[in-house]
Formats: structure tokens, C-alpha cells, sequence
């Protein structure tokens, strides 16, 4: 059993600033239109789809793992493309700098004045291509940019566009010449999706839209940026019971007092559990899914479809546990279990 916790009063203000139709109506048709210019131009990769939005809506950075070629770069150039948002991709490589993603002061011989020349963090999407490339100095400096929403360029701040969402990439299975990103780094993404090869069928889909010039053409956009904007507004308003709350709190519990939960052969292999911006993000997540499928409320199984994304990246494993093949996600499914669903 969990310790006794004092389950907050139903919030009534908040139940009566909910969403009116109008509004679910008005954000379904907005989430409608980017989902479907998503699929047009991404075969497959439903939950890909769903991970950017989510990060979308909730002003969240998203982190994706798997093999080369699974349309990672392309789902972020659609993304961009389907709000009218500037897009711009970093390949990270170990000698890329600071510099070279925040902007830097360049002299200008003609007046001899130094300029500030931004760099291409600043855009709406920010695609960062194989993000364990880069050395752990230029890592680092993303931090402020996620974080804070701005660059310091010559001890002037400059503010990042509205909307932001940084979508950073890793490959798994080349770890030569890699650096692992820091738990403060991964603790900065709100999620972390892991992508699969597609079925035989998507595959042959693919194919077919090759053969039709179907990826020939620029994708057109089918919202705005104060649409996205409107979007992350609304989704403040999806009401979350007092009972959802604690439910939220209960699997963040769960994960620091794993001894108390799980068999002592598995709970060891746990080092350290999540932060407490695992709840923010499980909290907003869930309220995310609820304004894309529709609802004006969040359900328990909106927290439990978001918090393996949520959760993964922020649970610290033994290495006896990798040697083991012990992975995140079997935890994740273990704390699902050992709590109550209200």
C-alpha cells in the first residue's frame, strides 16, 4: 500500500473553467488537420505522430531512439511544415561547437563593429540529429535554449520563437564516438519515444508513395503558429480530478521506494527514480492525449499511455541490469502494476 496521502477537494473552479464545446471542437478540427498531414506524408508511426503532437501542444522537447531511416528527420520537417513553423536541422558531429547551434558575434571589418549572427536553434522546430555525437560542452548548451527559452550571445539574451520544440535523435546501436547524454540533460525531455521498422505493409506503402511522387512536393501548412499557440492554451483547461493527481503522484512515489514494490532481484537493479518533472510532464502528457482524442477530462488511461514515454528516460538502471537485458520499460510496466487504476 501506498502511504496515506490527503486527496485534495474536487477543484471547482477549475471544473468550471473547462473546455466548452465550442473549444474541444475548435481544437479537435486544429489536431485533425496536423494528424492528417502527418499520415499523408509519414506512413505509419502513429505513436510517433502522437509523441510530436503531444510535445507540441505541451511546449514539450522530444527525444527519439531507434536505428537509421525510420523518418525521424522527415516527421519533424512535416511537423514544422504542417503549423507554417521555421524549421532547421543540426547534425551533431564531436566537433561541433557551441557556436555553431546558439550564434556567435562576428566582426565586421567594413565598420569595425562586432555583429551578432544567431544561430539555428532559433526556429520554431529544432531538429537535433544524432544528439550523442556531440561532446558533452555543446550538449550542455542546448540546456538554456530548452530550458530557459533563450540564448546568450555576447551577455545579451535573445528569446527563442514561439511556439519552440526541440526534437533531439539517437542511434542505439553505434555507441563509438558517442557520448552519453547526463540524467540533467534527459531529465530536460519531456518524452522519449523508442520507433520500430514498419510492418511488411507500411513498408510496401512507402514504396508505392515513392512511385506516385507523392514526397516530390513540399508539404503545405494546414495551421498556423497562433493555432499551436491557441492549442497550448486549451490544454491547461483539460480537467484532471484530484484523484488522477494522485494517481500521477502514487507511480513518481513508486519509482524512489521501488524496494517496497517490486521483488528484491529486480528492485536492486534500480538506482534512482524519477524526478519530480516526470509528474509535471505525466500531468501534462495525459491532459495532451485527452485534447486529441477529444476530451475535456483526463482518464487513467491517458496517464498510462503517456508515462512510458514519460517515465523511460528518466529511470537510472544498474549496469547489471543492462547485462541482464533489464530495461526501462519492464519497470515502467512493474510500477503500472503494483498501483491501483482509480
Amino acid at each position: 500500500m501506498l502511504p496515506p496521502q490527503q486527496l485534495a477537494q474536487p477543484d471547482r473552479q477549475a471544473a468550471a473553467n473547462s473546455l466548452s464545446e465550442a473549444e474541444l471542437a475548435e481544437s479537435s478540427e486544429t489536431i485533425s488537420r496536423i494528424a492528417e498531414a502527418f499520415s499523408d506524408r509519414v506512413v505509419g508511426q502513429r505513436r510517433l505522430g502522437e509523441s510530436l503532437l503531444v510535445g507540441l501542444i505541451c511546449g514539450g522537447h522530444v527525444l527519439l531512439e531507434s536505428v537509421p531511416g525510420l523518418a525521424k528527420t522527415t516527421a519533424a520537417e512535416t511537423i514544422a511544415a504542417a503549423v507554417d513553423g521555421s524549421f532547421n536541422r543540426i547534425q551533431c558531429t564531436p566537433d561541433l561547437l557551441p557556436s555553431d547551434i546558439i550564434g556567435s558575434q562576428i566582426y565586421d571589418a567594413r565598420d569595425g563593429e562586432f555583429r551578432t549572427q544567431l544561430g539555428p536553434v532559433h526556429a520554431n522546430i529544432v531538429l537535433l540529429d544524432e544528439i550523442n555525437r556531440s561532446s558533452a560542452k555543446t550538449q550542455s548548451a542546448m540546456l538554456e535554449s530548452m530550458q530557459e527559452r533563450q540564448t546568450t550571445i555576447g551577455g545579451v539574451e535573445y528569446p527563442l520563437p514561439k511556439p519552440f520544440m526541440v526534437i533531439a535523435t539517437q542511434n542505439p546501436i553505434e555507441q563509438e564516438g558517442t557520448y552519453v547524454l547526463a540524467e540533467a540533460q534527459l531529465d530536460r525531455f519531456m518524452l522519449k519515444d523508442v520507433l520500430d521498422y514498419p510492418t511488411p505493409a507500411e513498408e510496401a506503402e512507402v514504396l508505392r508513395r515513392i512511385d506516385e511522387g507523392r514526397f516530390a512536393t513540399d508539404p503545405k501548412p494546414v495551421a498556423t503558429l497562433d493555432d499551436v499557440q491557441r492549442l497550448q492554451e486549451l490544454v491547461k483547461r483539460v480537467y484532471i480530478d484530484p484523484a488522477i493527481t494522485e494517481y500521477i503522484v502514487s507511480i513518481t512515489y513508486v519509482t524512489r521506494h521501488i524496494e517496497q514494490y517490486l521483488p528484491p532481484e529486480l528492485a536492486r537493479l534500480l538506482e534512482i527514480g524519477v524526478s519530480p518533472r516526470a509528474a509535471i510532464a505525466l500531468s501534462a502528457g495525459a491532459r495532451a492525449l485527452a485534447l486529441i482524442e477529444g476530451s475535456a477530462q483526463v482518464l487513467p488511461e491517458h496517464v498510462r499511455s503517456i508515462a512510458p514515454r514519460v517515465l523511460r528516460h528518466r529511470l537510472v538502471l544498474s549496469y547489471e541490469a543492462a547485462a541482464t537485458g533489464v530495461t526501462a520499460d519492464h519497470y515502467v510496466d512493474a510500477v503500472l502494476g503494483a498501483i491501483r487504476t482509480p
